[in-house]
Parts: structure tokens; C-alpha cells; sequence
């Protein structure tokens, strides 16, 4: 059975729906597999309510490849019934595989309206079925749903006042039925109150979450959903972050597993390779085919993400980087300390060098991870590489020379942040 709902009634009667879960923007910076793992995780958390909405930007752009490819996805992922609301995103075939793009589903204990506003602004009719549901004996508790916000205090990027004051109207004789306005959009998520009405704004549902304001910015922001809920008698919400182990499907099967680690190995060893050859054609003076080889190599790269996030269980953002700096201290203690003396010892004097010169380098890394998990107090604005040996340098200048291999300063890379 169908699991995406494609709505083909105004009005849409739930027998023994009782709570909503929604996911904001899941699609609209691309439907890649770092992307979709966020979205497999939200659809995993919504499947404890009775329903999922969809609030906007499933896809792209409107083409018929992007919509299937998200159908797809969905069937095999959902839960329960997914509803969808367009997006800004959500353009050309939408109506093909979701159906009406302005309707109501009637639940148990609530009613949640969606209007379409992905061309920011509201069609008549939306505004007239917005009154005729409200009117409704039987609704007693509403959430209206559309995807642009209204104007609020934390962001510009809304519908006009002028359409907010349409929508006001059109709600107005049954205000107190109106419990929550919601909204995607916004690839973060707030709480605000306009017209005395909480609007709740969602897009944490696998676009990359971007800073809003000073107030609420990316670094503490994750993903998420939102589920709705009656309890006591009154509609409630809870905004959930979705775990970075979500979506674990993948890593049980034993086989696959391994095929995966291997895919990865293999995507990075040719994401290596094609970065050497790169090197190679630029001291060569060829730098067309230098640039081919570069974008080949991240090309490898995203490949390689792409796998490996169907893998990867990382812990939350903010212990992230303390956790790596024991993988450094190992090196650079034993590792390669004990690969450079066997090198040594065996006469093998390019290994023994590539080996104790790695080891100073991850020294210097491990000291930097561990100034970078205070992540809101680093203050290392530019980090010098040098290219001839890979050592790490900091601060305002760096060293005339590399001070593990000798390598000028005039071949030093220089990441800076901002930049």
C-alpha cells in the first residue's frame, strides 16, 4: 500500500489519527545520499505519530526525475501516511504524484489546514477553504500549515504583510480555533508569536542548516522534527532533534557493511590518485588538465561522503572534535613511531622520513583538536599546510620555512576562516 497520500478531496476525513509529525525541507539543496540520510531519519522519528506532513521543498526543482526519486525514497522509508504541502521548490509536476496543493485533513482531536504559498502569496480559494474549515462545528482545534513564513522577528525572507493581513482576515472569525501557524523555509527552526498565534517554523529536515540570526545560528541548530499531539485536552508540540546515528537500516546487514567500507576506501583511494596526478600536471605547467584531475578528485570525494554517511555514527556536534584527538595521540605515541623505527631498522630511509614527519604533524593536530572542542572560544583564524610535507602551522605569519621538511612559505596553503 501507498504510503505517500496523494490528495484528491478539499476536505480529507482521518479515522484514528491522533498526532502529526512533520519534517521541513528535506530535498530542495539536492536529493544526494548525505542529504536523504537525514530525511530516512526524520521519516524513522515521525513514525511514532499516526501521520506525516511534509511542509515544503521535497525536491529540487519540479522535474519528474526528482519527484520520483523522492517517491521512491519515501515508499520505501515512511512509516505511516505521508502528506505533503508545496514548496518554493516544489514547482512542475507537483500535483502529478501529491495531489491538491491547498486542502484539510480532519483528525480525531485536531484539524490541520494547508495552504499553498510557495508563490508567496495565497490564492483565493485557499483562504476561502481556510474559512469554511474553521466554520466547521466539529473543528475545535486548528493548525494552519504553509510553507513561506509570515512576517515574524527573526527573519526578512516572509510573505508580505500585506498577504499576512489576507490570511489574518480570512481566520479572524474563528481566531481562537487557530492554535499554531507552521512553516518550513527556513533551513533552521524558531518559535515566534504573530497575531498572539504561535508560529512554529521548521526546516531541519535535511537541507544543511544555515544561520538565522545572531540569536539562532547553525553550530546550535540540528536537525529535526516536530510532533503534534492532544494531551489534556489541549494540542501540543514537541520539536525533536533527529539523532546523528539515525537511519541504521544499512549498517546491520553484514554484507553490505563491508561493501560499503570498501566502496569507500576505494573512492578515496581514487580521490588520492586523481589529486597526485593533479599535482603532477600543475608542476608541469599544464594546468587544464591540472583542473580536470582536481575537480575528478572531489568529484571521488563526494562519492566517497555519500557511502560512508550511510555507515558513519557520529557523536553529537559539540563533542565531535575532542573525540578525534585520541586517534591523533595514537599516531603520533605509537604508530608511527614503531613504523619508523621498523623502517629505520630495515633500512628503508624515504618510510622512516614519511613516518616521523607525519608524527610531528599529528602532534600538532591533536593539540589543535583539542583547542577546537571549546568550539565557542578557538580562535586560530589561519591554518597553514604545507603541501611538501603536510605539517600544520598557526598563527598571524607563518615560519619563513616548514620546520619538519624545510618547505618555503611562499608554497604554504593558508585556510582562513570567513574566506
Amino acid at each position: 500500500m501507498s504510503k505517500i497520500i496523494r490528495v484528491t478531496e478539499k476536505i480529507v476525513r482521518l479515522a484514528g489519527v491522533h498526532s502529526l509529525g512533520v519534517i521541513g525541507d528535506p530535498g530542495c539543496e539536492g536529493l544526494g545520499t548525505y542529504n536523504m540520510k537525514v530525511y530516512a531519519g526524520a521519516l524513522e522519528a515521525c513514525g511514532r505519530d499516526d501521520i506525516t506532513l511534509v511542509v515544503g521543498d521535497l525536491v529540487p526543482a519540479g522535474s519528474k526525475h526528482y519527484y520520483r526519486t523522492i517517491v521512491e525514497l519515501t515508499e520505501a522509508l515512511a512509516q505511516n501516511d505521508v502528506y505533503a504541502l508545496r514548496g518554493n521548490h516544489d514547482t512542475g509536476a507537483y500535483t502529478d504524484y501529491f495531489g491538491e496543493k491547498s486542502y484539510a485533513l480532519l483528525a480525531e482531536d485536531f484539524a490541520v489546514i494547508v495552504l499553498d504559498n510557495a508563490k508567496r502569496c495565497f490564492e483565493q480559494e485557499s483562504l476561502d477553504l481556510l474559512r469554511e474549515v474553521l466554520a466547521m462545528e466539529e473543528v475545535r482545534q486548528a493548525i494552519v500549515a504553509f510553507h513561506i513564513p509570515v512576517p515574524n522577528h527573526f527573519i526578512q525572507n516572509s510573505v508580505s504583510q500585506e498577504e499576512f493581513e489576507r490570511l489574518k482576515e480570512a481566520y479572524a472569525p474563528f481566531r481562537e480555533k487557530v492554535k499554531y501557524l507552521l512553516c518550513g523555509h527556513v533551513h533552521s527552526r524558531f518559535v515566534d508569536e504573530v497575531d498572539g498565534i504561535p508560529l512554529i517554523c521548521t526546516g531541519g529536515g535535511g537541507a544543511l542548516i544555515e544561520d538565522v540570526s545572531e540569536e539562532i545560528r547553525a553550530c546550535d541548530v540540528e536537525h529535526h522534527v516536530v510532533h503534534f499531539y492532544k494531551e489534556g485536552g489541549a494540542l501540543r508540540y514537541e520539536i525533536c532533534n533527529i539523532a546523528e546515528t539515525c537511519y541504521p537500516r544499512e549498517r546491520t546487514d553484514g554484507v553490505l557493511h563491508q561493501k560499503l567500507e570498501e566502496t569507500v576506501q576505494g573512492e578515496l583511494l581514487a580521490h588520492f590518485k586523481y589529486l597526485m596526478f593533479a599535482d603532477r600536471a600543475k608542476r608541469r605547467g599544464m594546468e587544464h588538465v591540472a583542473n580536470l584531475f582536481r575537480a575528478l578528485a572531489a568529484s571521488e570525494y563526494y562519492h566517497a561522503r555519500n557511502f560512508f554517511a550511510v555507515l558513519d555514527q557520529p557523536l553529537p556536534f559539540v563533542e565531535s572534535a575532542q573525540a578525534f584527538v585520541p586517534g591523533e595521540r595514537f599516531e603520533y605515541e605509537y604508530l608511527y613511531k614503531m613504523m619508523a623505527d621498523y623502517a629505520k631498522g630495515h633500512g628503508y630511509p624515504l618510510a622512516y622520513q614519511a613516518y616521523t614527519g607525519a608524527a610531528f604533524a599529528e602532534k600538532e593536530h591533536a593539540k589543535l583538536l583539542a583547542q577546537a572542542a571549546d568550539l565557542e572560544h578557538f580562535e586560530e583564524k589561519t591554518v597553514y599546510v604545507c603541501p611538501i610535507c603536510g605539517h600544520v602551522m598557526t598563527g598571524d605569519e607563518p615560519p619563513e620555512r616548514c620546520p619538519v621538511c624545510g618547505g618555503p612559505s611562499r608554497q604554504f596553503e593558508a585556510y582562513a576562516a570567513g574566506a
